[in-house]
């Protein structure tokens, strides 16, 4: 029998899997961490890490709560395995808020961006990694980056107008760098 399928029948019997050390970088800081190879990345984050930021609802990456930046790209955390992100760069909520407030939550406050708030970290995330690659979105372009996020208060119109906001601020700023 391969270890593999060893291992999801003793998980399947309530056993404990042997935990191996990997490092995973979250938020600019390294981690050791004993991981299970059967782990999700959002499990480790909320978990083992106290990163509750990341909100998990769907489990099967459909509704994009738990979605995080990994290497830059809006990935739902629910869908890939910790063990399996060494290596890379992993970016929460929480790690937005590094001098302050990141331009993103200040427009997603100031324009009501949430209602019940439980999307709102996946959705920030969401709309972090569209404005790092496009930081002058349309609004659909926003809508599509925006795609594979649900909100159940259907704040969409104010969600989009809050990633407007914030891209603008983040252009103002490069600009005052820019020329003093």
């Amino acid at each position: 029998m391969s270890s593999g399928l060893r291992g999801r029948q003793d998980i399947e019997r309530g056993q404990s899997v042997k935990k191996e050390v990997y490092k995973l970088t979250v938020n600019g800081q390294e981690y050791e961490l004993a991981l299970e190879p059967q782990w999700t990345l959002s499990h480790v984050l909320r978990e083992k890490l106290g990163l509750t930021g990341t909100k998990e609802a769907c489990k099967g990456g459909a509704c994009g709560a738990c979605t995080v930046l990994i290497d830059g790209k809006a990935v739902p955390s629910c869908m890939v395995l910790a063990v399996e992100q060494v290596g890379k760069s992993i970016e929460t909520i929480e790690g937005l808020f590094r001098d302050g407030m990141h331009p993103l939550q200040g427009a997603w406050l100031e324009e009501f961006g949430a209602q019940c708030g439980f999307c709102s970290p996946g959705m920030i995330m969401s709309a972090k990694a569209l404005l790092d690659r496009n930081p002058r979105p349309t609004e659909t372009e926003i809508k599509e980056a925006l795609a594979g996020n649900i909100c159940i208060c259907s704040n969409y119109e104010h969600i989009v107008n809050a990633v407007l906001v914030a891209a603008e601020r983040i252009q103002e700023t490069q600009r005052r760098r820019d020329h003093g």
